[in-house]
Order: structure tokens, then C-alpha cells, then sequence
């Protein structure tokens, strides 16, 4: 049963991911009917479709209805993985802290965080990422600054080759 409580969190996949069964491996799984809290500890790997979380504790919080209003994931680091479309291909993302609303389909990195998709990377202390948009936001914190790294377009790489 705690498995399918975390079926209506990955919505935002492809299409065909929320069709996938979902597999949760942690060495400890809670769940408070009270507060409609799952918490899950002790490497935790979620994966469905073409998504996969890792982290040391994940915290889903639910509606009364029983479905994912969000979830925290935290380690050293805590990371993810999804195909975001076929044209955006995949993006994976790592932090101390990821923070997912499934009602917005926004994942905030936090701590040391870092996300790449499609040759680009963003590091900073905390980014935002929308998964239905595909926009990322990126600050700094404290001395550091925010990194954006742009690979080189296809024609710029066949233009310098010849």
C-alpha cells in the first residue's frame, strides 16, 4: 500500500512513465494516517519510467484525498533523473535537498545544486525547474556565483571543423 502512494507524484513524466509501475527501495518506510506523511530512510531509490530519485530520506506529504501534494528528498546529494519530453531529452538534477510540488510540476534544488539537460548545465545554490515549462531559475548564496554552461550549436561545430 505505500508503494501506491506514491503513484500520483511522477505526473509530469512522459506521458507513458505514469503509466509504469513505480519500485521503492528503502530500508525503512513510515507512514502517518494523522498527518498523511510517508517518510522513507536509508538509501532510498524511487524509479518509475524514465524517472529515478535517489536520496538517505524522502518525505512525501499527502491530501486528505490521498494523493502527493509534494515530496523532500535529502542527501549527500540527493538526485534525480527524467526524460522530460523527447525533444527536451533528459534532465538530471542534484542537491542537498530536493524539494518536489506535484502540484505545480516545479523541482527546487537546494545546496550545492546542479542540473544538466540537453549538453547545458546550471550550478548554484538553489535552482527552480519547471518540468512542464522547461524553465530553470538559478541563484547563488553567500561568495558564490551562479555557473551556465551552453555547449556549442551543431552548425558552430561543423562551421569550425571545416
Amino acid at each position: 500500500m505505500v508503494l501506491l502512494l506514491a503513484l500520483p507524484l511522477y505526473s509530469y513524466a512522459l506521458p507513458s512513465d505514469a503509466n509504469q509501475a513505480i519500485k521503492l527501495l528503502a530500508d525503512k518506510a513510515t507512514y502517518s494516517e494523522r498527518t498523511g506523511v510517508t517518510s522513507y530512510s536509508g538509501s532510498v531509490i524511487i524509479t518509475q519510467g524514465s524517472l529515478k530519485m535517489t536520496a538517505d530520506n524522502i518525505t512525501v506529504n499527502l491530501s486528505q484525498q490521498r494523493s502527493i501534494n509534494s515530496a523532500i528528498a535529502t542527501g549527500r546529494p540527493a538526485t534525480m533523473q527524467q526524460i522530460v519530453s523527447q525533444e527536451k531529452g533528459l534532465a538530471k538534477g542534484q542537491a542537498n535537498k530536493i524539494d518536489y510540488n506535484a502540484m505545480t510540476g516545479i523541482i527546487t534544488l537546494t545546496g550545492n545544486a546542479k542540473l544538466t539537460q540537453n549538453g547545458a548545465s546550471f550550478a548554484g545554490n538553489v535552482i527552480r525547474y519547471s518540468l512542464k515549462a522547461g524553465d530553470v531559475e538559478a541563484t547563488a548564496g553567500g561568495n558564490q556565483r551562479v555557473e551556465l554552461v551552453f555547449p556549442p550549436s551543431n552548425s558552430t561545430n561543423q562551421n569550425s571543423i571545416r
